[in-house]
């Protein structure tokens, strides 16, 4: 993507309304997600309402957990007149960033009623915080 530069950083809408625009549809239109962590895990939740366990994908690499998918539409263009729609279709793409502590290998993901649960244990800390003396060698 080319970006227009502008006189002033400071008011780059004034310039160039629409500069964002395709940014905030995105966000409009990705799954409404919780984020939450407790004492062992940490939790990501989705509304994916229509969407089946098989038209979903869940990836995790270098502590991002990516969820991908797609809904598709089920109603038949028969003809008629349409007054409204404000269901939403096609495929969407959230990213997580993990804290240091999420163990990434062991992320796991379950889907009940049209919501997808992530769970990402949480690397245990040592009683002693990690510490480690290290031997120096002679020589």
């Amino acid at each position: 993507m080319v970006e227009k530069s502008t006189p002033s950083s400071l008011w780059p809408a004034l310039y160039d309304p629409f500069r964002n625009l395709g940014a905030r549809v995105a966000e409009m239109l990705a799954p409404a997600s919780d984020a939450s962590g407790g004492e062992s895990a940490y939790t990501i939740t989705m509304e994916l309402p229509g969407v089946s366990e098989d038209d979903i994908e869940v990836n995790v690499d270098a502590g991002v957990v990516t969820v991908s998918g797609e809904k598709s539409s089920e109603r038949e263009e028969s003809g008629d007149t349409w007054f409204f729609t404000e269901r939403q279709y096609g495929s969407f793409t959230r990213s997580f960033r993990l804290p240091a502590d999420a163990e990434q290998d062991k992320v796991e993901g379950h889907m009940k009623d049209g919501v997808l649960t992530i769970t990402v244990p949480r690397r245990q800390s040592e009683p002693d915080g990690g510490k480690k003396k290290v031997a120096i060698r002679k020589g």
